[in-house]
């Protein structure tokens, strides 16, 4: 896995100059100490850099690469022969069939509960209910009251779309007849080719939602930058770069690496833009997602080799601030570092003020 820790400066740079006189960056004293410039004892002069207000950012930048949501195994309900193979790459909708065994078709249907049963009259359940749904939404609810119960105008329902199949009508919906999902889906990939034998709970084919994902794999100390939610930058294989944010993260089986567990943790990132976001992009070319860890906004900086450790028993930092020919030490707090610069505040502290740089 290839990674990266970058700290990036935005929304402003600091700018150095040679300044006319020497300053003794911690050379004793204490914040409010003052002198005034000079040439130093080795003849150079040292260097004065601008107190500027801007965004730090720290980030971590992972490969990542393009997959879709929700990956998922479509298993045989029933034992039998492929006879049509899932077709890889196709979307398939509510009433197509995502495969066929032994010359029949396997239906999608959408709903969140799967077949667990033969449907048949008589029963009830939230089953039914989502099958009489998807009857009334593919033109076959003629006279069908959309209930809990599988009544005689479900059966007459199912027998007209069954004749639609070319299918017995025989008014019944068996276990291996459908297949429930939440949506239309993507098939990811064909389990099972043609002529194979599927037995119950054999794989056929994996699929996935259309929503188009990157999937990226961190650190186990990165821990903090899987928060769903985490917003993070995408550069996709054509070099397009979105904005995303972290959808959760995925278990080994699910990302299709038995070590993924033991070596880091994968994420899914979900990108601004759904479908639109990564059309024509090459999925098996590899992405780099950039996780913002940390951000300041609008804060004064300076070069770390500013910031001078102030002796005495009260201890601390402060920065050289340099007016004219003369200098001041003004004790300053800090804050976050990235890239070369560091946060700093402090009372009488202002935007474009100079400060001693050290000598490198």
């Amino acid at each position: 896995m290839k990674r990266s820790t970058t700290a990036l400066l935005t929304l402003g740079t600091v700018t150095a100059a040679v300044a006319g006189g020497v300053l003794f960056l911690g050379s004793g004293g204490g914040a409010g100490a003052s002198g005034k410039g000079g040439e130093g004892g080795d003849g150079l002069l040292p260097a004065t850099a601008t107190v500027q207000r801007t965004d730090l950012v720290r980030s971590t930048t992972v490969d990542g690469r393009l997959d879709f949501a929700q990956r998922r195994v479509v298993k045989a309900a029933v034992e039998g022969t492929v006879t049509v193979a899932a077709a890889e790459g196709e979307t398939v909708r509510r009433g197509e069939a995502l495969y066929e065994l032994n010359d029949k078709p396997v239906t999608l249907l959408y709903g969140p509960v799967p077949m667990f049963r033969e449907m048949k009259v008589g029963d009830r359940g939230s089953d039914v209910l989502q099958l009489e749904r998807n009857l009334r939404d593919l033109g076959y609810g003629f006279r069908l009251y959309v209930d809990t119960e599988y009544g005689k105008d479900t059966e007459a329902a199912v027998k007209r779309w069954q004749k639609h199949l070319n299918r017995a009508t025989t008014g019944r919906v068996g276990k291996g007849d459908v297949v429930f999902q939440p949506d239309r889906v993507k098939v990811v990939s064909a389990d099972a080719a043609l002529a194979d034998q599927v037995g119950p709970d054999g794989p056929v084919l994996t699929i996935a939602s259309t929503k188009p994902v990157v999937r990226a794999e961190l650190e186990q100390t990165d821990g903090a930058l899987t928060a769903r939610g985490t917003k993070v930058e995408v550069t996709l294989p054509s070099g397009r770069t979105v904005r995303g944010k972290v959808a959760g993260t995925v278990r080994p089986e699910e990302d299709g690496s038995e070590g993924a567990a033991q070596e880091g943790i994968t994420v899914e990132v979900v990108l601004d833009g759904g479908a639109r976001a990564a059309s024509g992009e090459d999925a098996r070319a590899a992405a780099s997602v950039t996780f913002v860890s940390e951000a300041r906004k609008g804060v004064l900086a300076v070069p770390v080799e500013a910031v001078v450790a102030l002796r005495g028993e009260n201890g601390g930092y402060g920065l050289q601030i340099v007016r004219g020919t003369s200098s001041t030490m003004v004790r300053v707090e800090t804050g976050m570092t990235a890239d070369g610069q560091i946060e700093v505040s402090g009372a009488g502290l202002r935007e474009g003020m100079k400060a001693g740089v050290a000598k490198p």
